[in-house]
């Protein structure tokens, strides 16, 4: 069962959940098909747990909402961006460890 707070994104609520959001924000772009979002995906949840009232976590996946997806010119997934005063500071492309999340987080807060 999915974290509740790891929020879904959508390309109608990206602006105000990620964008106008007073805090960092680490959105995973990610597909369903995708086996390394796969991999990420608790490590995403673990994330949202251990960073939760210091950063928001969101997910987006980039078949349903592409919009987003191509404005970000997202070509290989898992791209996980950090957005911190709606601006993207740092991305990571392909699964990555826990303390890779972890070490970029800790250079935004």
């Amino acid at each position: 069962m999915a974290d509740e707070r790891v929020l879904t994104l959508t390309d109608v609520n990206f602006e105000e959940e990620v964008l106008s959001n007073d805090l960092p924000v680490l959105v995973d772009f990610w597909a369903a098909w995708c086996g390394p979002c796969k991999m990420v995906a608790p490590i995403i949840e673990e994330i949202a747990r251990d960073y939760d009232g210091k950063i928001k976590v969101a997910k987006l996946n980039v078949d349903e909402y592409s919009n987003v997806a191509s404005k970000y010119n997202i070509m290989s997934i898992p791209t996980i961006f950090l957005f911190k005063n709606g601006e993207p500071v740092e991305k990571l492309i392909g699964a990555r460890s826990k303390d890779e999340f972890k070490e970029m987080i800790e250079r935004h807060i």
